[in-house]
């Protein structure tokens, strides 16, 4: 084997364990990597605090902020599934019905796997699904509790860690990991801006369309489609399929679940599409691919925590790739833009 394939082996390699390391040490990996991202998003704010108040003011405005729009959120979460799973309790015989009518249909086609898929995704299916929401939500607690320590102790560091490594006590290496800290954070916080946008969008345009169709929890389902928006391909085909089955049992019409069914998938694709890519810019630009790879990857090694973070957390890999001499036709491949982009 030649030098170059000897890299690219011990590379696989290396990725495996790191793989396997964050999987086993997850409850400190997910943490630590949620606060890097979270710092990233806040120390601007801090220093611009800082620069007229007392450092320890500036950081505990920035984390009350901080906490302020991420207790906002989760309620928003919160109160958007605890509307939808009353109304399915409330709407149970109904749903049993239309599903149990349905199963006989299939299987009265000789659709036999039909039916017992149907049979499988009933009512009890669904009261299920939003109880294990509920509780995922819940034990996310103790996980938001350690990553707040992270996050307090890491931005007390920040500044120190920064001029250590601007005068050089790190070496080359030590000013590359700086100039490539600073590119990732930038992308960070263009990326939570774009998608928080684009959530916005997207509920608003969720919350119309129901309106209009005459669905009701309209605005709950407006406020799930925004707060799933930020999970990438996972959140909007549960934010699709949810409202579509429930207007199943809502109208009773398997033509208006279609058209429903149709409309969110044309919000989904409109703005998730063509708008949001526009908006994004090259900067942010990545394959499709490993877009997937990374919610799905990261879904299956920390839950639906690593689903959410598993995007930055690619856009932070390929960053640092482009820093680095050796890696940075990595970079080049996975960016999903042209070779003359």
């Amino acid at each position: 084997m030649n030098g170059r394939s000897t890299q690219i082996l011990l590379g696989i390699i290396a990725a495996i364990l790191i793989g396997a390391a964050a999987y086993l040490a997850a409850s400190i990996v997910a943490p630590v990597a949620f606060a890097l991202f979270f710092i990233a998003l806040v120390w601007p704010l801090q220093q611009a605090l800082a620069r007229r108040l007392p450092q320890l003011a500036a950081l505990f405005i920035s984390l009350a902020v901080s906490l302020v729009v991420i207790f906002a959120l989760t309620s928003m979460t919160v109160w958007g599934f605890g509307r939808a799973a009353q109304w399915l309790v409330a709407n149970a015989n109904r749903f049993q019905t239309l599903y149990l009518s349905g199963a006989e249909w299939l299987e009265g086609h000789g659709l036999y796997a039909a039916g017992t898929f149907m049979e499988t995704f009933n009512v009890s299916w669904l009261i299920r699904f939003f109880q294990g929401v509920a509780a995922r939500l819940n034990g996310m607690l103790g996980f938001a509790v350690v990553t707040f320590i992270f996050v307090l102790l890491g931005l007390l560091e920040v500044d120190v860690v920064r001029r250590k490594l601007a005068a050089g006590e790190a070496g080359d290496g030590g000013r590359i990991l700086l100039a490539a800290g600073a590119d990732i954070a930038g992308k960070f916080r263009r990326y939570m801006a774009v998608r928080t946008a684009m959530s916005v969008a997207t509920g608003f345009a969720v919350w119309a369309f129901a309106a209009l169709a005459g669905l009701d929890l309209a605005f709950a389902w407006g406020v799930i489609a925004f707060a799933l928006n930020y999970i990438p391909f996972i959140g909007p085909l549960v934010a699709t399929l949810l409202p579509t089955l429930f207007a199943i049992a809502q109208f009773e019409s398997w033509q208006m679940a279609v058209a429903v069914f149709a409309g969110m998938n044309v919000i989904q694709f409109v703005l998730g599409s063509y708008v949001e890519p526009r908006i994004a810019g090259k900067a942010l630009a990545m394959s499709p691919f490993l877009v997937l790879l990374a919610v799905f990857f990261f879904a299956f090694l920390w839950g639906l925590a690593g689903a959410f973070i598993g995007v930055p957390l690619a856009i932070a890999a390929l960053t640092f790739c482009a820093h680095t001499t050796s890696a940075r036709w990595v970079a080049r491949l996975l960016s999903g833009r042209a070779p003359d982009a």
